[in-house]
Order: structure tokens, then C-alpha cells, then sequence
């Protein structure tokens, strides 16, 4: 968005208007373009970040960066080439990956911005929530809603990786950033035994929730880890079941949701899974909004806008709003997605639509 100056010397005074608005940090809308578009106008671009790459760059990172130097955690975040270096995968999402090698820990801290892990191979690392310790395994999505402590131990010998997700540039934009350091602060527990306190309140399955729990829930979930074992039966069940449209399409989905009240996990992130069969056939998708993406097991095609790449396990993939999106699964393939559509829907700002193949190839030209 611009102002084209007038230079017309045949009318000085609109001139002389045009020079006053500009000293009063005015523009007149008349002379403005490119603020109503069309269809969305995204500076993020799509993009894939290799898996390969960052498990590589994240040891090397390991071996020569200790916690502690430049901040208390050793991440490498997104930055999406069409947002002018920011370290932002979207305009609306942080995405990254976080390395913890054998024997260190992450010191606490709590800020505004929620984050999310989705653990995208490996176990031993835990975390701690305003000192309730979550176990990390593959596959397992750990929430550390907003403004509450949280803190990564890796008490074992094996480092560990794992996908970050944060609303970091929608707070950031809305004014709203906070944070605080630990000063030492730390859990009173040294391991994570068995199950954590919030998955022995809310864990217990499908309409089972503990006595005296309220109709106003949190803005967040109570629940602060889920674990794959129990997502992993969901889709086999989705398509196993006979006649279902999932067995029929080769397509399972759910959506990570507040046991207590049926809302998404975050009011700001929305949490999916998506297993896909060789065979499933459907038309790109898009959507306002954008999402990130993470490769978990399996491989397959992803088309952005028209544009093919391969996948594999560790992959992320930038999504940005309006993008058309579709999916072709080589072996069995697991996709997981983490998205700002909780914001779009609030604010009535949500949109889908089937694209065409020949749309897509337009779109990628």
C-alpha cells in the first residue's frame, strides 16, 4: 500500500492539500490502493523446511551452542521467505524446532503467547507445566497454554527434538507480549512418574470427566498432554469401521479437543491429525487462515498452489492463508496440523473452498 504524490503544477492547491496530509501523518483513502483485495493478499509464501535439515542443523547446534547462550532455549525457528527475514513461519504462527541434548534443562519461564510441542520422534524429555510433569514420546502433543511456567528436562542420554508451535506473531501484533524469567524457579519433582496431574483428572477417556467439573471451563484445555497411543487408535478406528466415509475416502481425521467443553485446545490454535491411505483421492482444499504442518510417519505428495514436493517424517510445511492444498499418501501418512482457524471463526472470517486442478496450476504460475 502507497501514496502516489500529486505533481500536478496546474492545481497548487490540491498539491499544497496532499504536502499538509502527508506533514500530519494523513492519507486520503481516495488515492490509496491495495487495501480491499479480491481474495487475500499473504506476504508468507508456502514452504517446506526438510527434516533431514533441521535434525542436522539442530545437532550441530547442540554440539556448539550450549542453553543458555542468547536465551534459555536452544531453537531454531521458521522464517518464511516471504516475510522479510522475520523468524515467523506465517503471519500469524511461530513454528520451530526445539533441541535438548542428553542431560540438560530448559529453565523455566512463563509469556502470553501460547505454545504447543508435537514430539516428532524420540522419549525421555519431560516437561513441566506450573509444575505438573508431562511426559514427551513420539507423537505425543504437549500444551503450555498462556502465561503459565513450563520447562524441558532431558534427564536421560539421548537428545531429543521436537516441532514448536506458538501464536507468537498474533499477540505480538495485537500489542499483548508479556513475559517473565524463572530466576531459578523450578518443578518440585524430579521425573515424571506415571501419569500427570492434569491427565489423571481429564485423561480418562471419552465422557469422562471428574465430579464437580465446571460449565466455564478455562479458555484453554485442562488436559495438557495427549498421548499418541490414544490418537493413533482413533484414526485406525475412524478406518476400521465398516461403510464408514473414512474407510470409503482412505481418510481418518480428528481434531485435538478440551475434554471438558468440546472447544479446541488453545483459543487461538487449532490441533489436528490427519491420516492418509495410498489411494485417497480428494480435490485441493483452501482455506483463510494459515497452518503449519508436520510430517510425522509415512510419505507422500503435498500440492501448494500447484507446486508438488515429496514428504517425509520430520518435514514442516508453511501453509499460508488462501493456499490450495492437497495430499497424496505414498505409504500410510500422518500429517499433523496446528492452525489459527479458532481466531477466523470467532471473528467470522472463515472460509473453505474445493479448487480445481486448473485453478491450482494458475495459482502456481
Amino acid at each position: 500500500m502507497t501514496t502516489r504524490r500529486f505533481d500536478a503544477p496546474a492545481d497548487p492547491p490540491l498539491h499544497a492539500l496532499y504536502d499538509d496530509l502527508a506533514e500530519k501523518d494523513l492519507q486520503p483513502l481516495w488515492r490509496l490502493r491495495g487495501l480491499l483485495t479480491p481474495t487475500p493478499a499473504v506476504k508468507a509464501v508456502p514452504h517446506l523446511w526438510r527434516g533431514k535439515d533441521l535434525r542436522d542443523l539442530g545437532e550441530r547446534a547442540g554440539r556448539l551452542v550450549p542453553v543458555g547462550r542468547g536465551g534459555d532455549r536452544r531453537v531454531l525457528s521458521l522464517s518464511n521467505p516471504g516475510l522479510g527475514g522475520l523468524p515467523y513461519a506465517t503471519s500469524t504462527l511461530w513454528g520451530a524446532v526445539q533441541y535438548l541434548g542428553p542431560g540438560e534443562t530448559a529453565p523455566a519461564h512463563r509469556h502470553t503467547p501460547a505454545a504447543l510441542r508435537f514430539v516428532l520422534e524420540g522419549e525421555g524429555v519431560w516437561t513441566a507445566v506450573n509444575g505438573d510433569p508431562l511426559a514427551m514420546s513420539a507423537g505425543d502433543l504437549i500444551l503450555t497454554p498462556s502465561w503459565t511456567w513450563h520447562e524441558h528436562h532431558n534427564p536421560g542420554d539421548t537428545p531429543m527434538t521436537w516441532f514448536d508451535a506458538l501464536d507468537l506473531p498474533l499477540v505480538e501484533g495485537l500489542g499483548a507480549v508479556f513475559f517473565e524469567g524463572g530466576d531459578g524457579r523450578t518443578a518440585a519433582t524430579t521425573s515424571p512418574a506415571g501419569h500427570s496431574a492434569s491427565e489423571r483428572r481429564f485423561g480418562g477417556g471419552p465422557g469422562l470427566l471428574p465430579g464437580g467439573t465446571t460449565a466455564s471451563p478455562p479458555a484453554h484445555s485442562p488436559l495438557l498432554r495427549y498421548r499418541w497411543a490414544d490418537t493413533d487408535r482413533a484414526l485406525a478406528g475412524q478406518l476400521s469401521e465398516p461403510a464408514s466415509r473414512a474407510t470409503r475416502s482412505g481418510h481418518a481425521h480428528i481434531r485435538y479437543a478440551d475434554p471438558a467443553s468440546g472447544r479446541d485446545v488453545m483459543p487461538t490454535m487449532r490441533c489436528e491429525m490427519d491420516r492418509y491411505l495410498p489411494g485417497h483421492t480428494a480435490p485441493a482444499v483452501r482455506r483463510t487462515g494459515s497452518s503449519l504442518v508436520a510430517v510425522f510417519r509415512g510419505s507422500g505428495t503435498v500440492t501448494l498452489d500447484g507446486t508438488h514436493h515429496d514428504i517425509e517424517p520430520g518435514d514442516l510445511i508453511a501453509v499460508p492463508s488462501w493456499t490450495a492444498v492437497r495430499v497424496l499418501a505414498h505409504e500410510a501418512l500422518d500429517l499433523f496440523t496446528v492452525s489459527d482457524a479458532p481466531v477466523l471463526e470467532a471473528l467470522a472470517l472463515y472460509r473453505t473452498e474445493e479448487v480445481t486442478e486448473d485453478a491450482q496450476t494458475v495459482a502456481g504460475n
